[in-house]
């Protein structure tokens, strides 16, 4: 599986940067984003490094898409939430900070407003909660 040692990402992968994981196999790692766009906001990364999706070999993908759908029906069940946003940046054009491919999952409720900023937990034991929700 190709890594880059620089990544932070294949550095979360590896360990060598903690993590809230909630989900990893093989293949994929799921982990609270650090500054969510709203609480329960995860990211899943296959550990293939890759900067693009059109980098991506293809059964890495479909592992990848199968880990989203896994995931998101976890934070439906668990976080109550009514909908998701799937967001996947590709490319620093496009907003991508992290040049590993990465899947956004974020949690949205009912009556609050669709914003893209970070910063929702007010504290690391507000995000310890989530983190147990989702685990």
């Amino acid at each position: 599986m190709h890594k880059d040692p620089d990544c932070i990402f294949c550095k979360i992968i590896e360990g060598t940067i903690p993590s809230y994981k909630i989900f990893e196999d093989d293949n994929l790692v799921s982990f609270m984003d650090i500054n969510p766009f709203e609480k329960g906001h995860v990211l899943v990364v296959p550990k293939h490094h890759a900067a693009t999706i059109g980098e991506l070999p293809e059964e890495v993908l479909v592992q990848l898409a199968k880990a989203v759908q896994k995931i998101a029906v976890r934070l439906k069940e668990r976080l109550g939430c009514s909908g998701l946003n799937v967001l996947q940046n590709n490319g620093a054009s496009a907003g991508q900070t992290v040049p590993h491919v990465h899947v956004h999952l974020i949690p949205r409720y009912e009556g609050k407003p669709l914003r893209f900023q970070s910063g929702e937990y007010g504290s690391d034991e507000e995000m310890k909660t989530f983190y147990e929700k989702l685990r």
